[in-house]
């Protein structure tokens, strides 16, 4: 009767007329930013952070929602037309969902996407209604050690789960640390990395970093990377799948569904990973193997499914116990903190209507994207064919905008330019920005909650293995991080994310 009374509280912020405006316009936008294959949920939410100042809290961090599992359903689109994958987790879809368009079957892979979209979001919303409280509950008991380990399990698992090498990974990490240690000390009041720049007494916000190593390097990156692009088909039809396809799809859009909640989980999870494990498994269940990468439907139903599930379900750590379990939801922390909102279980206590609303939102959401995104499909193939040097002017004037208006000073801008030069060198060199966002946020969590730890402890640095929930947590980073190491896992790891 709880959850009742609790969605009923959600139905009540989500449903108000600004809510569902917000929530509209994010979906819409996250769709379209997931058509046009190079700007991708990360760089468009760290663009607009600046924007929410002026939101009430709900309003800001629903449309930020909407923005992220709205560009999971846009990112199919350009994948199935055009064979180039507007968001990350669509670039699985892309391998089947083109093919389908090439024999003349666009529609029907259209809309198996959307359906299993809608399905994978709806289902993994109730889970979120669903566990998120308990987790809540448990958290609430975590203290200072507690805490500190499940942070150190966090920037663990994204280091186990980024792409690339693991050296790249763990140096990120230290590097967001140390960013995040620039400004001046709570306890001693001293200054610390901040090269006598009064600037950067107060540390360097959050925004600033993750406009440029994002916004500014993904703008750069596809300027060097631009290409012509043309829709396979102008126009679509046959949106209604066959029976025959309804019956091939079920079976992988519940197991999409299943997998991408519990990936969407894991820190450094999410989308992305769902959708590739997800068509790994429909490989392996087919009995006609062969077919995918020629036009599986399976192969389109399972990914889409399981990228929207894992989008949905990484929103479970994050508003529970406030560990982000990716770079979109490091970027939501980061805008619950510019309301003022202190992420983490409290804020289900604390901020009922908001955390409540928030769940609720998202089913709204889906309903919006299953309504508009297949009679909106000319729109989105009009939009694939506007060339990005006409559109990187305009995201470039908002980027800078966005962030002079933090503290009117030229200073962040010039800051964010420098953020957006190094992003793009982290690009070259295959260094993947995500870890240092993840330590950039939790980096002055961590050393809080390690400073009361010890001063709990008087000083005794054990009690981080005493305390019997804190123990676990620091003995599962520790066998992720040597399981990781295996000389065996991590050949297989390096020659999976080269496939």
């Amino acid at each position: 009767m709880e959850l009742f009374a609790n969605l009923a509280q959600g139905l009540g912020t989500a449903f108000s007329i600004w809510n569902l405006a917000y929530c509209l316009f994010g979906v819409i936008l996250g769709t379209a930013i997931g058509v046009l294959p190079g700007l991708g949920p990360t760089a468009t939410i760290a663009m607009l952070l600046p924007v929410t100042f002026g939101l009430p809290p709900e309003s800001a961090l629903i449309m930020l929602a909407g923005i992220y599992y709205g560009a999971q359903y846009g990112g199919s689109t350009t994948a199935i037309l055009v064979n180039l994958p507007g968001e990350s987790s669509s670039v699985v879809t892309a391998l089947d969902g083109y093919q389908m368009a090439r024999q003349g079957k666009a529609g029907r892979a259209l809309a198996t996407a959307a359906i299993g979209s809608f399905f994978a979001g709806t289902v993994a919303t109730l889970l979120l209604a669903l566990f998120a409280p308990p987790l809540a509950d448990m958290a609430l008991k975590f203290g200072p050690a507690e805490y500190f380990s499940l942070m150190v399990m966090g920037l663990v698992a994204s280091i186990v789960l980024a792409q690339g090498s693991l050296l790249h990974a763990l140096a990120m990490i230290v590097l967001g640390l140390l960013l995040g240690m620039v400004g001046t000390d709570v306890n001693s009041g001293v200054q610390r990395y901040t090269f006598d720049l009064p600037q950067l007494a107060d540390g360097i916000n959050f925004v600033i970093v993750a406009m440029g190593v994002f916004g500014l390097a993904e703008i750069i990156s596809n300027l060097e990377n631009e290409g012509t692009r043309s829709a396979m088909v102008k126009s679509v039809t046959g949106l209604m799948p066959t029976r025959e396809d309804l019956r091939r799809i079920v079976g992988p859009v519940l197991r999409g569904t299943v997998l991408g909640s519990l990936l969407g989980i894991l820190p450094g999870g999410g989308a992305m990973l769902s959708s590739f494990a997800a068509y790994s498994l429909e490989k392996k269940m087919s009995k006609h193997p062969e077919e995918f990468g020629k036009g599986a439907i399976e192969g389109v139903a399972g990914p889409e499914s399981a990228n929207n599930a894992g989008a949905q379900t990484s929103f479970i750590p994050m508003l529970t116990l406030g560990i982000p379990s990716n770079p979109v939801m490091a970027l939501m922390i980061g805008a619950m903190i510019i309301q003022g909102i202190q992420p983490g279980p409290s804020v289900m206590t604390e901020q009922p209507a908001l955390f409540w609303g928030i769940i609720v939102s998202m089913w709204i959401g889906n309903l919006f994207l299953l309504v508009l995104n297949l009679p909106l499909i000319g729109l989105w193939v009009k939009m694939i064919s506007v060339p990005y040097h006409l559109l990187f002017p305009a995201i470039l004037v908002f980027c800078a905008i966005g962030v002079f208006s933090l503290n009117n000073a030229t200073f962040d801008v010039l800051l964010m330019a420098g953020f957006g030069l190094l992003g793009y060198v982290f690009r070259k060199v295959g260094c993947e920005p995500a870890p240092m966002l993840l330590g950039f946020i939790l980096g002055p969590m961590m050393e809080e909650n390690l400073r009361r730890a010890m001063l709990m402890g008087k000083g005794d640095p054990t009690v981080f293995v005493t305390r019997p929930i804190s123990a676990v947590l620091l003995v599962v980073s520790l066998a992720m991080l040597v399981t990781v190491l295996a000389p065996s896992i991590r050949r297989k790891r390096e020659e999976a994310f080269q496939e």
